[in-house]
């Protein structure tokens, strides 16, 4: 989502980072880029003339640090208000009440029910007990898409077919949930083309009777400045407690976003980063800067990792490493672990200067190469993967034809894999040979 404005902010700050001193003159000058960057990405106009405003009465005030350029010090300050523009902080969920309830509301189309859903499973995933509500009379589809949620993540789903009354359906999931242990309700609220006041004023009525304790905002992040209006007029009817927004991997220019807590003061609580149930992540301002900056996002690249791999299997994939015994059935495994943490895109565009690397990589072509290889693993046999030497000429034409590739690129990969597997024999024995060195060494220094 935010290429552009990074690119835009690079090219801004490259001028910065040459300045020898710092002046009104020469700082108003690269400030005026970053200002442009900001417009062009959709940001409030009254958003981006108080940012620049704030970083340019920073910048000349503060004096220089002598072991930091001028130029990198002003890049510090841009990142340090572009931290506090998107909200400091991390704003968790405030859940108090037995049961707590949560009010998803927004236009429609704007990814509610797929938010909830999404939001059910990361509760769950903390230990909590959500119940999912079907509280969107008007449109039956999203009862039944709302059930199929429910069966793929194991959870349950409160659902009065048929009934138009908002308030009976609330009562009503109260009691299931009081029933049944469920410590938490997520209500999926009806959602409208534009607002109207029916519609807000059917949620206030909701709102009044389940006294939720998060009343959280659900956006398009594609909207751009229309998100910034439909927040301000849901915020004053309703007094929000946070925001999601939603389709965040899109390529819209990220406005939305950055003017969104300047504008109605309250936070950004998750965003919504893919299509996948897992692709939900509560919002980092400091690590949405980061990425911003183009200086990548490492935390929340490890976090994901730390989710997605099984941390017993890693240590022992480890330990075949070491001894040389790492077959094609562990290196699927490594395949199948990437793939859990996402595109190579979103990976790359996590680690610093991410970003700029993506406009010199052909990743189309590797992800089909790494789909490639898949395919070509999956078509062996359990003994084959376990012993490529039994792979002789007419087995390699089996698993070429079956997998959709030549034999010359098959062959390929297991000479690259045997290269691998040879230089993870000969690490294992450089680390035996340290480990007796440094035991040797040891006893030396006891005497």
């Amino acid at each position: 989502m935010f290429d552009s404005l990074s690119s835009k902010l690079q090219n801004a700050f490259k001028n910065l980072r040459g300045l020898g001193t710092i002046s009104e003159s020469n700082v108003g000058e690269a400030l005026r880029e970053v200002r442009l960057a900001l417009l062009e990405a959709d940001v409030n106009f009254k958003v981006a003339r108080d940012f620049i405003e704030r970083v340019k009465a920073k910048a000349i005030g503060q004096e220089v640090v002598q072991s930091i350029q001028p130029g990198q010090q002003i890049v510090k300050i841009i990142h340090d208000e572009l931290v506090d523009l998107l909200g400091s902080d991390n704003t968790g969920l405030q859940l108090s009440g037995n049961p707590s309830c949560i009010l998803m509301v927004g236009l429609h189309g704007s990814g509610k029910t797929t938010s909830s859903g999404k939001l059910a499973r990361l509760l769950h995933k903390q230990g909590r007990a959500p119940l999912l509500v079907a509280a969107d009379v008007y449109r039956p589809a999203a009862m039944d898409q709302l059930e199929t949620l429910g069966r793929q993540l194991e959870l349950p789903v409160f659902v009065h077919k048929g009934e138009t009354d908002v308030l009976k359906i609330a009562r009503e999931a109260l009691e299931f949930a009081r029933a049944n242990n469920r410590n938490t309700l997520i209500f999926d609220t009806a959602g409208r083309l534009q607002i109207d006041e029916p519609l807000v004023q059917e949620l206030v009525r909701l709102r009044d009777l389940v006294k939720p304790q998060e009343t959280l905002l659900v956006l398009d992040a594609a909207t751009g400045q229309e998100a910034v209006n439909v927040a301000a007029h849901f915020d004053r009817a309703l007094n929000i407690t946070g925001s999601i927004l939603t389709r965040l991997d899109g390529d819209a220019r990220g406005g939305a976003a950055l003017s969104l807590k300047a504008v109605t003061g309250k936070p950004i609580k998750f965003a919504g980063v893919g299509e996948k149930l897992e692709d939900f992540e509560p919002f980092h301002p400091e690590r949405m800067a980061s990425r911003i900056l183009g200086m990548g996002d490492v935390v929340s690249l490890v976090e994901k990792a730390a989710e997605a791999v099984d941390m017993d299997e890693a240590r022992r994939l480890e330990e075949k490493m070491r001894k040389g015994q790492f077959t094609l059935e562990d290196f699927l495994d490594q395949l199948k672990q990437m793939k859990k943490l996402g595109s190579l895109e979103s990976i790359i565009s996590m680690l610093p200067g991410g970003s700029a690397a993506l406009k010199t990589t052909d990743l189309p072509k590797q992800e089909k190469e790494i789909g490639h290889m898949e395919a070509m693993i999956c078509g062996m046999t359990l003994q084959e993967r376990r012993n490529p030497h039994l792979l002789n000429a007419k087995r390699r034409q089996r698993i070429a034809k079956g997998s959709g590739v030549s034999v010359t690129e098959l062959n390929t990969m297991l000479n690259k894999f045997a290269q691998m597997q040879q230089m993870m024999k000969k690490m294992g024995k450089f680390q035996k040979m340290m480990a007796r060195m440094g035991g040797g060494a040891a006893g030396v220094l006891r005497k």
